[in-house]
């Protein structure tokens, strides 16, 4: 049978709690970091529980998120990109995809040009290709394409990217007023699931970076 503690542990506890005090600056202190962890915690779970979500539908065009390219190919994320979006023409969903992105080394050709082509090769006729070429981020590519489309009267649009990067993304369209859904590639080959971990952190830790100047 429990048996409540004997009144001399009580009388220690209160002499510890007398020697060593939460002074109010302690309290604000373990308060302010305790808010912290929350908010990061619920910025990842955001970032996490987003990558699951496929809101395909029909939409004028398909925006696909720029990526590196390695010379005339384009890497393995940028390719499962496009593959994504091919897959998301031939279903109907979009008649106009934009590929988006810069170039990575003088003299090569840029992303949205590699991209262009290996689509092209694959079927995609040339009549529904839209292509930037000059971008460095997401919140260029998406300007750049927006700008593109708005020259051909396309408003609405299926986002592409890898699905850790659908978060951010979608964010940074709603704040250019576009009318945006997330349609993310699920089949980037992972090298490992560190490298997996490692783009999940990376875009927890850029969506962060996005939303703190608005928390401020």
């Amino acid at each position: 049978m429990w048996r409540p503690p004997p009144l001399r542990y009580y009388k220690q506890m209160a002499h510890v709690a007398h020697r060593f005090p939460i002074r109010p600056v302690g309290v604000a202190l373990l308060g302010l970091v305790a808010v912290v962890a929350l908010f990061i915690a619920y910025v990842a779970f955001d970032v996490y529980w987003f990558a699951q979500q496929d809101q395909a539908r029909t939409a004028d065009a398909a925006i696909v998120l720029g990526a590196a390219a390695y010379g005339q190919r384009p890497s393995p994320v940028l390719r499962e990109r496009i593959n994504h979006a091919l897959l998301l023409y031939e279903q109907g969903y979009v008649e106009s995809v934009i590929f988006t992105g810069g170039q990575g080394d003088p003299g090569e050709p840029s992303e949205g040009e590699v991209a262009a082509r290996y689509a092209l090769a694959r079927g995609l006729p040339a009549e529904a290709i839209v292509v930037e070429t000059t971008s460095t981020s997401t919140r260029e590519n998406l300007a750049n394409a927006q700008a593109l489309a708005a020259a051909q009267g396309l408003d609405s649009f299926l986002l592409v990217s890898t699905p850790f990067h659908m978060r951010r993304a979608v964010a940074v369209a709603g704040d250019l007023g576009m009318e945006v859904y997330s349609s993310p590639t699920r089949t980037i080959p992972w090298i490992s699931p560190f490298t997996r971990f490692r783009a999940y952190a990376r875009e927890v830790v850029g969506y962060l970076a996005y939303l703190l100047p608005r928390t401020t």
